[in-house]
């Protein structure tokens, strides 16, 4: 600190030396360090001289260079309190405490998960249930409405507008699978292990299960008045099609595991090109793609059975209306011959439409960094080019003599302006 409390004000002062035989004054301090006026520029003082100053050299044989007692300089004593401490002002805060206002972002570093594969489980069940909970009260509008409150495209929509909001929620922890069959193909690509395929799986289905319950909750007056208490499989009263699939009774068995089987291939093929990174779909665009690719799917592929091409989709709520009292029908149905195929079909169709987008597609699709390498080449070669033109250009030199140029550079009389 500059000064010392303890001692009285009058004594705190500093104490600096100087190199001169006699105390100088104020003037002559000022201009004893100015340049000195040459006699052949007569504009050499007027430049260098400070305003009110004599147009004459300072006469310097006064000043002495032995070093002689301290001249005391004094400075005016410090008016800062003796109670000073170190610590900042009150609004000098850091950023960080000026962006942790909220209850939010305090509240943050309390509830976060240092485990990923946690808050990925965490995330898939989450959005799964969200997804089938959107997509299902999408179902109930239109089973128990008879059709008045929606139509099929409806149907399409919601569920692809269900999705989109899914994906956005848990693609930045998860990478928001959402479907068995896309960890499944993604597990056989090498992207995930296998201890995380089956978290998302269980994850998956749980999610789907509790979303289930959710539909079931919102809709439960409006079941039972259309099924009048009795809950149905089958029949102009069934109300189990809100949440588990069924096939349309033209449907053969055949028949039902090529649909589920191609349109999850198409599901797969569609997630596998816009997730591609060499595709460059911004992340924040990959939701709405894929979005409007399951509503594609619902408006081309949903006839023949509904298009469930999600086995977490179809066998949680099928176990959950199990659960609620629409009897042993739900698995039975068809003497078994259906209940399976939206499960196992699904998981192999996913695998086939990934790895046929990357054998058609993805495989053949250049980087960045082989288009800059190639780049890259292109230029060196031009420049390759342009040196050797250079090379066999004439070069044409003008020499001099050393004392021709030394002759050049003579003396000005202004040299010092």
């Amino acid at each position: 600190m500059l000064s010392d409390s303890s001692s009285d004000s009058s004594d705190r002062s500093f104490k600096f030396p100087f190199d001169t035989t006699d105390a100088l004054s104020i003037h002559e301090l000022a201009v004893k360090d100015l340049p000195q006026p040459d006699a052949e520029n007569p504009f050499s003082v007027a430049m260098h001289s400070p305003p009110g100053s004599p147009p004459f050299a300072v006469d310097r044989k006064s000043v002495d260079n032995s070093i002689v007692a301290e001249t005391p300089f004094e400075f005016a004593p410090s008016q800062k309190s003796s109670q000073h401490t170190n610590r900042p002002p009150p609004f000098a805060k850091s950023e960080k405490e000026t962006m942790t206002t909220n209850l939010v972002e305090r509240l943050r570093p309390k509830f976060a998960i240092d485990n990923e594969l946690i808050r990925a489980f965490m995330a898939e069940l989450f959005c799964t249930s969200f997804l089938v909970f959107g997509g299902e009260c999408v179902n109930a509008q239109y089973v128990l409405s008879q059709g008045k409150n929606n139509e099929w495209i409806g149907i399409s929509v919601g569920w692809g507008l269900a999705l989109m909001l899914a994906v956005l929620m848990g693609s930045r922890i998860s990478g928001a699978h959402l479907n068995p069959a896309v960890s499944f193909f993604q597990l056989t690509q090498g992207k995930i292990k296998v201890i995380r395929f089956f978290v998302y799986a269980v994850a998956q289905n749980i999610g789907a299960f509790i979303g289930a319950f959710g539909v079931y909750c919102v809709y439960f007056d409006a079941i039972n008045v259309f099924e009048e208490g009795n809950r149905t499989v089958t029949g102009p009263t069934a109300t189990a099609s809100i949440f588990a699939t069924y096939p349309g009774p033209f449907l053969g068995t055949f028949n039902a595991i090529v649909d589920q089987i191609a349109g999850t291939l198409v599901l797969c093929l569609g997630v596998a090109a816009i997730t591609d990174k060499r595709n460059e779909i911004p992340s924040f665009l990959q939701p709405a793609w894929i979005a409007a690719l399951l509503s594609f799917l619902g408006m081309s592929m949903a006839l023949n059975a509904g298009y469930a091409i999600n086995p977490a989709r179809d066998f949680a709520p099928r176990l959950f209306t199990l659960c609620v009292g629409y009897g042993w029908e739900v698995f039975s149905y068809r003497d078994y011959k259906w209940f399976w195929i939206p499960i196992i079909c699904p998981m192999i169709g996913g695998v086939l439409g990934a790895w046929i987008y990357e054998f058609f597609i993805g495989f053949h699709i250049q980087d960045e960094v082989s288009l800059e390498s190639e780049n890259e080449k292109q230029l060196q070669s031009i420049l390759d080019e342009v040196s050797d033109i250079e090379k066999q250009l004439p070069v044409y030199t003008d020499k001099k003599q050393m004392n021709d140029i030394a002759s050049v550079h003579q003396d000005s009389a202004f040299r010092n302006i």
